[in-house]
């Protein structure tokens, strides 16, 4: 069979053009994002940050704790006052009863209104997105993902796909807008620039339908572990501020008003942790379902592959911070540095593995 009549180039076409598209529409969601930020509005968070400083110190007694007063028996039969501090502890992100901020808008209505043109522009875009990882499908018959650039925007595509589920299922994750449309144009313009690949069948170890089943559930996995990733680094800046906040340290600046509007460290961090913990199971079957096929395409389960073997470490890394959060000694920030050290093992799996590894499983040249 002629492999070159077998790629509908017009489909191929149309799907450059829908991706491209779609990138000219996230780029305005940006902007609208962008514009919810600076123009939400800064006097009612710095009202709310005011209520936040004077709750905080009450609640951990940094607004100035009263000194305790000790009687002491002395050698002589007398006693003698003395006054020692009181021990003000740290309050960890779930114990500090700080409210989640009023969101990227700030609480007035010309945030919102950004905030909602953002919302539109990104569903807008992800249709387009959508419709070009199908023609892209139809290019060429078989799953789109293929290849690194197929696999990159289809990554993205279901990134923001879970982002508008989340909203359309009330739940309130705006906030992640902003750095979700900078990341998704950042990830299609590299899968443009540098890893894209045009319409082609593949070798015929991939022509199985594990490439449904495996690849499908490597790419919603990938894009969860991205959404917690971005909670859990916005926790470790929140939860900064919150210890600045709590200890009467907090600056009122721009970083003081972005801040602010986040949501609680505590919410941040409850946020990644039951991201990660949802999408685990499916990472677990994910490296099964692969090695179920390896066993089909080339007759070994497992042979230790560069990418099976980083596939499995960031198996052990999610794991050991699922077990981590379960241990008192590690919740908090250690366990976000370990969620964030597994992310980068997943990014590695994917861009150091492919590109500069040599393996069964390598793109190398693309």
């Amino acid at each position: 069979m002629n492999i070159a009549a077998a790629v509908n180039e017009n489909f191929a076409n149309y799907s450059n053009y829908l991706v491209r598209s779609a990138m000219f529409v996230y780029a305005l969601a940006f902007l609208a994002h962008l514009a919810e930020w600076v123009f939400g509005g800064r006097s009612k968070v710095a009202v709310q940050s005011a209520a936040l400083i004077a709750e905080a110190a009450e609640r951990t007694g940094a607004a100035g704790a009263a000194p305790v007063t000790v009687q002491v028996t002395r050698r002589d039969g007398g006693t003698t006052t003395i006054e020692r501090p009181a021990v003000i502890t740290r309050a960890s992100a779930s114990d500090r009863g700080i409210a989640d901020g009023p969101g990227a808008a700030g609480g007035t209505e010309k945030g919102d209104l950004y905030g909602r043109i953002a919302v539109s522009f990104t569903a807008l875009a992800w249709v387009l997105h959508v419709a070009g990882v199908v023609f892209r499908a139809a290019s060429v018959g078989r799953a789109p993902w293929g290849n690194m650039y197929e696999f990159s925007t289809t990554f993205g595509a279901v990134a923001v796909g879970v982002y508008l589920l989340l909203l359309a299922l009330k739940k309130d994750v705006r906030w992640i807008g902003l750095f979700l449309t900078t990341t998704v144009l950042l990830d299609l313009g590299l899968a443009l620039s540098v890893l894209y690949t045009s319409s082609e069948q593949l070798v015929p170890a991939l022509h199985s339908y594990w490439l449904w089943i495996h690849v499908s559930c490597a790419i919603i996995s990938g894009a969860i572990f991205y959404l917690a990733a971005v909670g859990t680094l916005l926790y470790l800046f929140r939860d900064h501020y919150e210890l600045a906040l709590t200890a009467g340290r907090a600056q009122d600046n721009r970083w003081g008003d972005v801040m602010r509007r986040l949501p609680s460290a505590a919410s941040l961090d409850k946020f990644a942790y039951r991201m990660n913990a949802l999408v685990f199971p499916l990472w677990t079957f994910t490296i099964i379902a692969g090695a179920i096929w390896a066993q089909a395409a080339w007759g070994h389960y497992w042979e230790w592959d560069p990418k099976e073997t980083w596939s499995f470490i960031t198996w052990v890394a999610y794991a050991g911070y699922l077990h981590a959060r379960a241990t008192a000694g590690w919740k908090g920030r250690k366990a976000a540095y370990l969620a964030l050290i597994a992310f980068a093992c997943f990014l590695f799996n994917y861009y150091g593995v492919n590109i500069f590894v040599t393996g069964k499983h390598s793109y190398a040249g693309v």
